[in-house]
């Protein structure tokens, strides 16, 4: 069965509080993810929810379109610059911790990455935003150890 995800992240501020939401979609089953950080950026959130969407996947080897509206994350994978990043261990890049966690999970499934424009009536992804949105706002939020750790 082909597995579908929408992904976004959000920050306020950047850095600031953040959050990511997940829609993933497989025949008639949806499952919604979501969850906040109280300093962390979008382009670590916009990872989060690619890496949180592949992370629930069950079965390995499964064929997943993933729709992301973070050039960040599309173009490092669609044109190889995560496969650079790794030769040269992540020297003066961002965000290692997660990449390494995605690179780990990617690996196991056939997933194909496409960008969608953020904000432009894309009803999956409107509702990632508002997930995304509303978990940056939750109270009490996770420490994104990753991230405090780079400072």
């Amino acid at each position: 069965m082909d597995i579908v995800i929408y992904t976004d992240g959000a920050a306020r501020g950047n850095p600031g509080p953040g959050g990511y939401g997940v829609v993933l979609l497989a025949g008639q089953f949806r499952k919604e993810l979501s969850d906040g950080f109280e300093l962390t950026t979008n382009n670590r959130m916009e990872l989060m929810a690619v890496i949180a969407g592949l992370e629930a996947l069950k079965i390995e080897n499964s064929p997943v379109t993933i729709y992301s509206d973070s050039k960040y994350v599309v173009d490092a994978v669609e044109k190889g610059w995560i496969w650079n990043w790794i030769k040269i261990r992540f020297k003066g890049k961002k965000n290692e911790d997660l990449w390494m966690r995605f690179m780990k999970i990617y690996e196991k499934h056939q997933v194909n990455l496409f960008w969608i424009k953020g904000h432009d009536n894309i009803q999956e992804n409107e509702r990632c935003d508002e997930l995304a949105v509303a978990a940056s706002l939750m109270p009490h939020l996770k420490k994104d150890a990753g991230y405090l750790a780079s400072l």
